[in-house]
């Protein structure tokens, strides 16, 4: 395992079951480096998302799942803490962009807080909006329209928005899953050159079917199957050498 000070989150031994007969998780344990971007691959229901879901805890939002194991995050326990807390410390950002369709650009750099009830000053609100908006490059588009709705935005500006309000609580991680499946290249493109400079401030996890993406911006990747976390290591090993046949097989293009 990684030097823990260059370690954001500890995966240990952590399972989900969606029925009691199967785990959608089986057993993965893994450190997630802090700083860097993590992409995690694999075929269609092979666990990636419900892994990061966990992380997240959005298990609890559904009825029957069941999840064990260990996931610290600086030597916290994210399932033994509360869970509005650990939202906040962990930013999650969806496959399709999703602003609150009622509220403004800058209520939903703020929802967050909102949610949260924290009450903060107008001259805080404003300096944590634009703040937010500056780190996702969106800050010279939309400054002057901080008070239409965050639909009025395009696809790809929607998305960097709600990258800019899982910011706006300065989370210790970000969570991405499949964040530019809905986006077209250009703005795929945005999205993943932001992601490169992020990193520096925060650390960030992506599910992406995208290897391509994972190659270009990844700097760690995990490879998983059937619910088991094959293998990790450095993304530039995992393509050039995989250690696993199944790795192999999916990079090439034979599992998927």
């Amino acid at each position: 395992m990684e030097n823990i000070n260059n370690t954001i989150l500890e995966i240990r031994d952590l399972c989900v079951a969606y029925t009691a007969d199967k785990l959608s998780v089986s057993h993965v344990s893994t450190d997630i480096p802090r700083n860097q971007i993590t992409a995690i691959m694999g075929p269609s229901g092979c666990g990636k998302s419900t892994l990061l879901r966990a992380i997240n805890r959005m298990h609890e939002l559904y009825r029957g799942i069941q999840v064990s194991g260990e996931l610290l995050i600086d030597g916290q326990d994210l399932l033994k803490i509360n869970a509005m807390r650990v939202r906040r410390e962990v930013g999650m950002v969806f496959q399709r962009p999703n602003p609150f369709p009622t509220m403004s650009i800058a209520d939903n750099v703020l929802a967050g807080y909102s949610l949260n009830g924290i009450r903060l000053e107008k001259s805080m609100r404003q300096s944590i909006v634009e703040q937010s908006l500056k780190s996702v490059g969106l800050w010279n588009e939309v400054k002057d329209s901080l008070t239409k709705r965050g639909t009025f935005l395009s696809g790809g500006q929607q998305q960097r928005l709600c990258i800019a309000r899982a910011l706006a609580l300065k989370p210790k991680l970000i969570l991405m899953d499949e964040p530019t499946s809905a986006l077209d290249p250009i703005a795929t493109t945005t999205i993943e050159n932001l992601l490169v400079e992020l990193k520096n401030e925060v650390s960030i996890i992506i599910v992406t079917h995208n290897m391509g993406q994972a190659k270009r911006i990844s700097q760690k990747s995990l490879f998983m199957y059937l619910g088991e976390l094959v293998e990790g290591g450095s993304t530039e090993q995992m393509f050039s050498d995989p250690a696993d046949r199944r790795t192999k097989s999916y990079l090439s293009g034979n599992i998927g």
